[in-house]
């Protein structure tokens, strides 16, 4: 069985890939290959600035996106490692062999 740390920290990824518009902007991203400001995302995705800023919070925070200040603006990339270990959240989740959590932590890289 997981250990409750473990288990708020996959809920807490699954919370912030349970909106459709945020899986858009985490798939986006992920395709670009390169960083982009909230400008450049509110171009392809059909909701507006305000809300794509509220989105990349809560993607930031899961971190799934790193967000690196650039002048006035920020750039939003998709933070790999974090991403990687996510499928290996959901093989956890559903019983398909468990890891030590310190093997699956997501930290920020640059």
């Amino acid at each position: 069985m997981l250990d409750r740390h473990t288990a708020e920290t996959y809920a807490g990824w699954f919370r912030a890939l349970a909106d459709p518009t945020r899986v858009q902007i985490l798939n986006l991203l992920a395709s670009s290959g390169t960083p982009m400001t909230v400008g450049q995302i509110v171009e392809q995705v059909e909701v507006g600035q305000s809300t794509v800023s509220a989105h990349l919070k809560i993607l930031t925070e899961a971190r799934f996106v790193l967000a690196e200040p650039r002048g006035t603006a920020r750039l939003y990339q998709v933070n790999q490692r974090c991403v990687s270990c996510f499928p290996t959240a959901a093989d956890v989740v559903m019983g398909r062999g468990v890891l030590p959590f310190a093997a699956v932590t997501c930290e920020t890289t640059r």
